[in-house]
């Protein structure tokens, strides 16, 4: 066993989790920012907002990493655009996980994002408006903590979305060793090179890792084990 861990190329394990962490602090931003435009919308508009928005989500992820790929490849105006002017390129690289991450992982957040701010009762908005606070203070220091649960565990699934992200990372950032191969990559390639017992212990591993962070976020939050028990 100590020969089988010293072989493992571990960049997968740290590609995946700084992949995961960015990704996720982006939708966390993103999927807040949408879920209070939303809310200041008339329903039609709201539910075309929310289909737009929840598209990913509902998409295959392979679909996603084409139009993905499709935007960024170099061959394109907007990917030649960044590259030309900026010096920046996508496709292949570590930007590209992070971008494919985020974008499958921003619909967990945003719908929950919104459900919980739904929940949150108005009478605290009128009461802060009373008091002549802004609609930004209100929205922060009021409507935020209220939506606080619904908020922490968007933010969960959002990382644990991201972390797993298989099919758009493909697609985007390719399958490059010690640069674009995730945790999800090493699997699918061990497999398809019919190296079982190492596609098995990044199995194990990312199981492990969602497993800690699910049960930490209930224990720090004290949310998950207060819910009231059926007799």
């Amino acid at each position: 066993m100590r020969e089988f861990l010293q072989e493992i190329n571990w960049s997968p394990l740290w590609i995946s989790l700084k992949t995961g962490v960015v990704a996720t602090v982006i939708a966390f931003f993103l999927g807040i920012f949408c879920a209070r435009q939303a809310m200041k919308l008339k329903s039609g508009a709201k539910a075309v907002l929310d289909g737009i928005l929840t598209l990913p989500l509902v998409l295959p992820p392979t679909v996603a990493g084409f139009i993905l790929l499709m935007i960024f490849s170099l061959r394109r105006p907007f990917g030649a655009f960044l590259m030309e002017n900026f010096d920046i390129k996508i496709v292949q690289t570590w930007k590209g996980c992070i971008i494919a991450a985020a974008v499958i992982a921003f619909p967990l957040m945003y719908r929950n994002a919104r459900a919980a701010f739904e929940q949150v009762d108005v009478n605290l908005i009128y009461a802060g408006r009373t008091l002549g606070m802004s609609e930004g203070r209100i929205f922060w220091k009021i409507v935020v903590p209220a939506a606080a649960p619904g908020i922490a565990s968007g933010t969960v699934l959002a990382f644990a979305r991201a972390l797993g992200e298989y099919g758009a990372t493909s697609m985007l950032a390719g399958n490059i060793l010690g640069k674009t191969r995730t945790v999800s990559v090493a699997i699918a390639s061990e497999t398809a090179a019919g190296n079982y017992g190492t596609a098995a212990f990044w199995v194990c591993v990312i199981v492990s890792i969602s497993f800690v962070i699910v049960a930490l976020i209930n224990i720090i939050s004290g949310k998950g084990m207060k819910t009231r028990r059926w007799i």
